[in-house]
């Protein structure tokens, strides 16, 4: 098989359907919820759910109103949004959130080099970190994950990781190709389901996993750093 055939093409409305697709399936998940649950950690080292739902909302909202200064989604700037809301009303966290994954897409849209692709997958994850949290089922897949695999195709390759192909046990043995060939390297392979391969280029925890990856690290495939 020819793996660049693997390859998807920037769609540029890609991620205003993933952000779209996963605020229908995460608000009704959200404001169900009970308010002492936003306080359970996350996958992401020292956020609660609160914390994460915060800073989704507030990089979306960013986007949304042109607020993209240099540096703008770094650790010490997403921290210091996050702070912002500490004293908010969960429900106005909530409402910040819906509004970014409504009106975000159409303004990554626009940006032809494709730069916020990234953001729109990061906010999927982090709706990933949040259901791991609240004990959900599919975590880090379910019915936006035909959305998911495309845009993290294209991010990998963005982010300069070494060119994987991958089989998928759990999507009828659906092979993807991600990353970049590296010259006189070949692919790196992996073999397992396809929350896994979302939990290895996002840099999530591993425990309880279990698949094959030849040819490259972890480390070297994770695409949020």
């Amino acid at each position: 098989m020819c793996t660049d055939c693997l390859h998807e093409e920037r769609d540029p409305w890609l991620p205003d359907r993933l952000l779209r697709t996963e605020r229908d399936a995460l608000m009704p998940l959200l404001r169900r919820t009970p308010e002492e649950a936003y306080e359970l950690r996350t996958a992401c080292p020292g956020w609660t759910v609160r914390q994460v739902v915060a800073h989704c909302g507030a990089a979306l909202v960013r986007i949304v109103e042109g607020r993209l200064e240099e540096g703008v989604f770094l650790p010490e700037a997403n921290a210091c949004d996050v702070a912002e809301r500490e004293e908010w009303p969960l429900g106005r966290i909530l409402d910040e959130l819906e509004r970014g994954l409504t009106e975000a897409g159409p303004v990554i849209a626009a940006h032809e080099d494709g730069r916020l692709d990234a953001v729109a997958l990061g906010e999927w994850v982090h709706a990933g970190d949040v259901r791991e949290a609240f004990g959900e089922p599919h975590a880090y897949c379910g019915p936006s994950l035909d959305l998911a695999l495309p845009l993290l195709s294209v991010t990998s390759r963005r982010r300069e990781t070494p060119r994987l192909v991958g089989v998928l046990k759990d999507r009828e043995r659906t092979p993807v190709a991600l990353g970049n060939p590296v010259e006189g390297r070949p692919p790196a392979t992996y073999e397992g389901d396809a929350s896994t391969l979302i939990r290895i280029y996002a840099g999530r925890p591993l425990v309880r996993t279990r698949y094959e990856l030849r040819g490259a690290t972890e480390q070297e495939l994770l695409i949020y750093r």
